[in-house]
This record gives C-alpha cells, sequence and structure tokens, in this order.
C-alpha cells in the first residue's frame, strides 16, 4: 500500500505569476510557494528524503489543479489553462530538490503534459495507451538521472492503473544467490529510442555536451547497504552480460510482476517516486480522444544541479547519445 497524505481543504498557494512555466522567475515563485504546502504534505516530503517508504513512493490526494480545458491531443500542443497545476507540481518539486527537463523529451520542458496519442498508442512511450508501460527507472540509462519522478493527475481515466515495485519488495521475494548476483556490475542498459533520436541541441558546442554511448554500464541492479538499497532496472533496455546474470534478471523480472503495487490516480492526485527505489510502470487502457482523456503533468527531480553543469542549459540537460 502507498504512503499516502491528504492535502488540506482550504489550503491555496499563491498565485502563480505572470511568467512562463520554464522560466527561473516562475520555478523561483515555486520553490517560495512550498512555504505553504500543507504542514502534512510538507512534512511526508521532508520524511520522503530522509527516510524514503518502503514502497518508495508517496501519493498525495485532492492537489488544487484548477480549471481544466480539454485533453490536448498532443503533449505539445498549446493548452488554454490557468497555472495552478503547474505552480503545485513545481512547489513540490522544488521541495525536493531540483526540477530539470531532458531535451529529447518534450524539448525539455520542465512540466510535460502526459496524454495519449494515436502515434504513440501501442509503443514503450508516456504517450501510449493500448500497451502495458514495462516497469522500469526513468531514464536508466542517463548519467544524471533524476532522483524523484513527480506526476501531477489532472485527469483520471479507471483503468489506467500506475504499477510501483519497490527494491526492498524485490530482495524479499528473491533466494539469496541471485540477489548476490544483483549486487555484481554485471547489467548493461540500452537507450531508450526518444533519447537516441531526439533533437540535438542548437548552436551547442559538441566538445560542451557530454556524448555518451548507446548501452550505460555494466553496473549493479542492487546498489546501496541492507538497510537502503537501491533499485536501477529497465525491463525493455536492460541485460545481463553472461549467463548467470541474465537468469538472475530474468528471476528479477517474475519477481516484480509478482511484487508489484498500483494506484488508479484520479484527478488532483500527485504521486511521488524515487528513482533510487522504486521502479514504475503503467497498465494499459481504452483511450478515447475526445478530449476527456486522462491527462497527467510530469516533472522530473535531481538533488542538485551541479552535477551536470557541464551538460545543462539552464534547466534542460543535453546530453548527447550515439
Amino acid at each position: 500500500m502507498v504512503v499516502s497524505v491528504s492535502w488540506e481543504p482550504g489550503c491555496a498557494l499563491p498565485q502563480p505569476p505572470d511568467a512562463e512555466v520554464g522560466a527561473e522567475r516562475f520555478v523561483g515563485a515555486a520553490g517560495r510557494a512550498g512555504r505553504s504546502l500543507p504542514p502534512a504534505v510538507f512534512d511526508a516530503l521532508v520524511a520522503l528524503q530522509d527516510a524514503p517508504p518502503r514502497d518508495g513512493a508517496l501519493l498525495v490526494r485532492g492537489v488544487p489543479v484548477g480549471d481544466l480545458p480539454a485533453t490536448p491531443a498532443h503533449p505539445a500542443d498549446p493548452v488554454d489553462k490557468d497555472r495552478t497545476s503547474e505552480l503545485a507540481l513545481l512547489a513540490v518539486a522544488r521541495r525536493l530538490g531540483q526540477p530539470v527537463g531532458y531535451l529529447p523529451e518534450h524539448g525539455g520542458d520542465l512540466v510535460q503534459n502526459l496524454v495519449p496519442t494515436v502515434a504513440g498508442a501501442d509503443r514503450q512511450v508516456s504517450t501510449s495507451s493500448r500497451v502495458d508501460l514495462a516497469f522500469h527507472t526513468e531514464t536508466a540509462f542517463h548519467p544524471h538521472a533524476p532522483r524523484y519522478l513527480v506526476l501531477l493527475c489532472l485527469r483520471g481515466h479507471p483503468d489506467a492503473r500506475t504499477t510501483l515495485c519497490s527494491v526492498h519488495d524485490v530482495i524479499d521475494a528473491l533466494d539469496a544467490d541471485t540477489v548476490a548476483v544483483l549486487r555484481q556490475a554485471r547489467f548493461v542498459c540500452g537507450v531508450d529510442e526518444s533519447f537516441l533520436s531526439g533533437p540535438r541541441p542548437s548552436g551547442a558546442d559538441d566538445g560542451a555536451v557530454l556524448v555518451a554511448t548507446s548501452e550505460h554500464g555494466p553496473r549493479a541492479v542492487i546498489g546501496g547497504t541492507e538497510a537502503r538499497p537501491t533499485f536501477w532496472y529497465d525491463a525493455e533496455l536492460m541485460r545481463g552480460n553472461d549467463p548467470a546474470a541474465q537468469a538472475a534478471l530474468d528471476q528479477l523480472g517474475r519477481a516484480v510482476a509478482e511484487r508489484l503495487v498500483s494506484v488508479v490516480l484520479e484527478a488532483g492526485d500527485c504521486l511521488v517516486v524515487d528513482n533510487t527505489v522504486a521502479v514504475h510502470g503503467r497498465s494499459s487502457y481504452a483511450a478515447r480522444f475526445d478530449g476527456t482523456d486522462r491527462w497527467l503533468q510530469r516533472a522530473f527531480v535531481v538533488a542538485d544541479l551541479a552535477p551536470s553543469a557541464p551538460d545543462r542549459d539552464g534547466r534542460i540537460i543535453l546530453t548527447r547519445f550515439d
């Protein structure tokens, strides 16, 4: 069961500033809006950082999202809405760290609209609907992967289950020998297709932007300590470097499928996932493509901007993969 906390009724954030959502003025206002978070929500976010819950996630219910227009047909479509949800999402993100974008993901937007599209319906992408989205650590292949993933539901779908599995549950499900193999640097992760074919930074000096290979690793799937283990896994993109490592990875995949928990996100639900503790996915559902579809907003959060400084323009991480 995912730990949850409710946003107190009547607790409102300040008015969003008259600035673009990705502008530093807006991000700064979101940081200051953290002072207006409900005390129970603020405390739960602090606890998530200090001692992540076993499930590696926190669900905040009743977050204000404002007045909503029809669900856009594509994430990049202009949307005529107030910015209540964007301020709330980034206020949560700023309490946890620093929001960033990745150039190939929605052009580096700090707040991304996740909606089903006809073109993406059957693919392993955030705009899919007709397929289960496989379990994964967010951007597992990236040298600057986010520490937290924040998802705010503006409009839900009763059949769309966001799925989670924590490192604690898979350790409990696996035998000691398999866990020992998973703790060794014998695994590599491929790069998501969108990062291989995504846009190149306009006018950037190639020497100033990290060029990474199309595989990340080798490294261990389970890291950290016995008391605070960490998880690095992508069901679609990861492989073992030898037969024993692959066998352990296959056993892990079965354990994840058996030990998953799920939550159906409704309007006003904000799910925060610790990307080092839990992997996530999503069940398939029937999109309608009529303006009433499921609509989430997403933010990526790193603990510190400094490590990505050579590969970043503002808050947009430009790392290339070849």
